[in-house]
């Protein structure tokens, strides 16, 4: 089996990288935080203190960080990945880049000798704990089929979309629906709440309904909850809507929808800051109408 190193041991990558653990890869891990490698390593990963430490014990070393100027330093910065990883080494990229960003970074990579995959996943931080995230992949087909095994068992369904770009590409585009769809959902559910309807059963009829969407069943339920938990951030869905803007100017698309919606996240995490969570979105049409969307039955935080 390959070794594997994870860089990046947040509420997403930590339970990616417990996936390859379980697996019964040898999976070397760093944080700028190591308490956030405790599970990780009582469950048998080895601890390394530099990314190019990590590298140094890995054939491949995958990253899940919160923006392109991160991936860039750990990639290639002083006791960075390139500095320990052997020439026919892989970096394997599960942050959500820019087409343009993850393009120079392969590049920068092969000029060291290593080859790259773009990897991104969607679904959520629940289903990285269950295994079945959804991986978009980005790269040489050849080195696709090398590390699919690993891939398999990092998530659920694994798509390979072409060459690098693609993926970041297509995990845009699933973002941005993802955002409009959260706005959608809180302003149904306030019309369903000021229609004087019962807000649980409003949830499990649209559910069941044409109107039903993957964030409808899962962030609504954080929503009609009151934590808005869903381990994910006001930043990174601007920074991720901020993507799509870009594509849409150099792809000459006009994103109506999602330039709008880009502007409601701006306000709700001028509002909210951001470390919110995104699903505090519609936290914004709650206070500027006195309302808040509750329901009993729904959890805290998905499992």
């Amino acid at each position: 089996m390959l070794r594997y190193g994870y860089i990046g041991l947040g509420h997403l990558g930590a339970n990616l990288a417990m996936n390859l653990v379980k697996a019964g890869y040898q999976v070397t891990v760093t944080d700028l935080n190591k308490e956030n490698a405790k599970k990780l390593i009582e469950a048998g990963a080895i601890w390394a203190d530099t990314p190019k430490a990590v590298a140094e014990n890995s054939d491949a070393v995958i990253t899940c960080l919160p923006s392109p100027k991160v991936s860039m330093a750990v990639l290639a910065g002083k006791n960075g990945i390139l500095e320990g990883l052997k020439k026919g080494g892989t970096w394997i990229e599960n942050s959500t880049n820019g087409k343009e960003e993850i393009e120079a970074m392969a590049k920068l990579a092969a000029e060291h000798g290593v080859e790259t995959l773009e990897a991104p996943v969607t679904g959520g931080v629940h289903k990285a704990a269950q295994g079945t995230i959804t991986v978009l992949v980005g790269g040489k087909k050849e080195l696709f089929e090398t590390h699919l095994p690993a891939l398999k068992k990092l998530g659920g369904e694994i798509f390979h979309m072409g060459d690098i770009g693609s993926a970041s590409v297509i995990k845009v585009i699933t973002n941005m629906l993802a955002f409009i769809h959260l706005v959608a959902c809180g302003e149904a559910l306030m019309l369903a709440k000021r229609g004087g309807l019962d807000l649980a059963q409003a949830f499990h009829a649209i559910k069941a309904s044409s109107g039903n969407s993957f964030v409808h069943e899962t962030e609504g339920q954080v929503i009609l909850n009151g934590s808005y938990n869903i381990n994910f951030t006001m930043d990174l869905a601007c920074k991720d809507l901020g993507f799509a803007a870009k594509f849409g100017r150099e792809f000459g698309v006009p994103l109506k929808l999602a330039g709008l919606t880009e502007q409601i996240f701006i306000e709700g995490r001028q509002a909210y800051g951001g470390d919110a969570w995104s699903s505090q979105i519609v936290k914004l049409l709650e206070d500027a109408l006195h309302t808040d969307l509750r329901a009993p039955g729904f959890p805290a935080e998905l499992e």
